[in-house]
């Protein structure tokens, strides 16, 4: 049963000119190290936007549509250019990201000594706070430095003294130094918890589908938070919720804390003026349907505490009597149950036709995706699709989405 995100508020879209912070003085200059990356007078960071294997290309998309400078696809994720208002609207606005990190130095490092004179030049001060405790993760590769253990001592004790920071294994604020071919790159998590924890989920269904994948599929179904969403087997809610809040222009980490308002370059004012935007009004809804009472009830609870209650309907029905809502076409998305997630495939192949059926006969000018990890399933519907999407890691199994054009 499926579960959820490109209309964003103002604060959230392009904004003229460059999308890099504002130089500030003191200890925000860019580090050396940095400034060697990027040239000197160029406060930026590299930006690296981590989302499931697959769909890197559609949050690259997505990433261009927020004003976000120069997306290029890599293994895992998109890589931008930004500064701390780059960061902190990539954490609060993108739908399908699953975490931000920062590159913030980088160095050559051949032996330990060499490493802990050079992380003690480190501008730390430009990034993190003193009082704020830190943990440090280390991973080495193909490196005359190989002890990882001795690495992660010599940065923290950098830090420890430099900075004058608490190193604390329980600590939120994580340093990653990446040693590979003697060159040593410290990065951020600026995230703190994983992005699809958006903060307002508590219920969730059997086998849920989180938030951001669910994003990147209706992106790439087309959607633009223009049209009304249905989801047939909703679950606990998810993909109609996150299409609801997209068109709404609510964004996606409103009720949730991050990692770098801890940091260096947190400006509260500003985060809140981007969790602060007033939802729009629409002329269309969202619905959700699910055979389970106990699913719908949860799916309802998670649209009140989300803020778009009044603009989902949940109901309790089979797919046989799934029906179009009055109002403009939109778009049908689906994540069924599929053998090996919730029951055996055998028996599914009947649902998945009687769910072609009533979509080809009651929901024409609408478009359709069905999320599945059976190509054998989705045949079964007997739904004229596309080229089917890519294969996406969720959870032990491997995923697609297929999807159609206007029926």
């Amino acid at each position: 049963m499926g579960d959820a995100g490109g209309s964003a508020p103002a604060a959230c879209g392009r904004s003229p000119g460059s999308i890099c912070a504002k130089k500030k003085p003191g200890p925000a200059a860019l580090s050396p190290g940095m400034a060697r990356l990027y040239g000197e007078g160029m406060e930026t960071f590299e930006i690296f936007l981590a989302c499931v294997p697959g769909l890197e290309p559609v949050l690259a998309e997505e990433a261009a549509a927020l004003g976000l400078s120069g997306p290029v696809v890599t293994p895992g994720g998109v890589t931008v250019q930004g500064g701390w208002d780059a960061v902190r609207r990539a954490n609060l606005c993108l739908r399908g990201a699953s975490r931000v990190l920062v590159r913030f130095d980088t160095f050559r490092a051949m032996h330990l000594s060499q490493l802990d004179k050079r992380a003690r030049k480190v501008d730390w001060a430009s990034v993190l706070r003193a009082d704020v405790p830190v943990r440090v993760e280390v991973s080495c590769k193909r490196s005359k430095i190989y002890h990882q253990g001795a690495a992660k001592q010599r940065i923290e004790t950098a830090i420890a003294e430099e900075l004058g920071a608490e190193i604390s294994a329980e600590a939120e604020i994580r340093v990653m130094a990446r040693i590979e071919d003697n060159a040593v790159t410290l990065s951020l998590d600026t995230s703190g918890a994983p992005l699809h924890r958006r903060g307002h989920k508590l219920a969730i269904g059997k086998a849920p589908l989180r938030e951001t994948l669910a994003a990147l599929f209706l992106r790439q179904m087309g959607y633009d938070g223009a049209e009304p969403v249905v989801d047939p087997m909703c679950g606990s809610g998810t993909i109609p919720i996150e299409a609801a809040e997209w068109a709404a222009g609510l964004v996606p980490g409103r009720s949730r804390s991050f990692a770098f308002e801890q940091m260096a370059g947190a400006e509260p004012a500003a985060l809140e003026a981007l969790r602060g935007a007033v939802p729009r009004e629409l002329p269309f809804a969202f619905y959700g349907y699910d055979r389970d009472q106990g699913a719908v009830r949860s799916a309802a609870q998670n649209a009140e505490r989300a803020g778009v209650d009044h603009l989902v309907r949940f109901a309790c029905q089979p797919v046989s009597e799934l029906a179009p809502p009055e109002g403009p076409a939109g778009i049908v998305l689906v994540n069924p149950p599929y053998g090996a997630r919730i029951g055996k495939s055998k028996l599914l192949y009947a649902l998945y036709g009687s769910l072609g059926q009533v979509l080809k006969a009651r929901f024409r000018g609408w478009r359709v995706g069905v999320v599945t990890s059976d190509q054998g399933l989705a045949r079964a519907t007997g739904l004229p699709f596309k080229a089917p999407g890519p294969v996406v890691p969720h959870g032990p199994l491997k995923i697609r989405l297929y999807r159609t054009g206007v029926l």
